[in-house]
């Protein structure tokens, strides 16, 4: 735990875990909380993560894309059992450009681009012949060549301002590190486990 620079220690432990993790090491919980606080978690997958922050997309109709907009705050978490890992993300949450949505839409497979149409996230539905039927309605609807974005599908970065990552040792003697930010630097400290 050497760099003072929490992002880049985050790209070292999370190259750590694509290499060692036997499922998705990019699943990260995402936590929110509605307009009146009430909070809500579910796992998520991290896309895209930089010195600007963590991204992950999703319907903008969904429930957590409606605590964004009242509560533009959120936190991640990143549990990696194989490493014995954890770390934690807290931050502001900001839109992802238009182009950003654009360009990591088209690499998704055919089918979740489908799907991404298809969907009326988190909405009550009658069974799964209803969606099955919206998938197909969708395809008709682009038989071949590109699947645009739906206007209504896209990501969110959360932009750090705490990073606290924490090791599994023996007699749970844990190594615990936080990273806060302050201005355009961060301030380290090693916390009790």
């Amino acid at each position: 735990m050497a760099s003072k620079d929490p992002l880049v220690f985050f790209e070292e432990w999370f190259a750590d875990a694509k290499s060692a993790e036997k499922s998705d090491p990019t699943a990260m919980a995402l936590a929110t909380s509605d307009a009146s606080g009430n909070p809500s978690v579910r796992m998520v997958l991290l896309k895209h993560a930089d010195t600007a922050g963590f991204v992950f997309y999703t319907n903008l109709e969904s429930p957590k894309s409606e605590h964004l907009k009242a509560r533009p705050r959120a936190a991640l978490c990143f549990h990696w059992p194989v490493l014995e890992r954890q770390v934690r993300v807290e931050g502001s949450v900001e839109p992802v450009t238009a182009e950003e949505a654009d360009g990591y839409f088209s690499t998704r497979p055919r089918l979740s681009q489908l799907g991404a149409w298809a969907s009326r996230q988190s909405r009550p539905i009658a069974g799964r012949f209803v969606l099955e039927q919206a998938v197909a309605a969708v395809a008709l609807k682009f038989p071949v060549g590109t699947v645009p974005r739906p206007p209504y599908w896209s990501g969110f970065r959360v932009v750090p301002d705490l990073i606290e990552f924490w090791q599994q040792r023996p007699f749970r003697h844990h190594d615990r590190q936080r990273f806060t930010r302050e201005g355009a630097a961060w301030r380290q400290e090693w916390l009790f486990p």
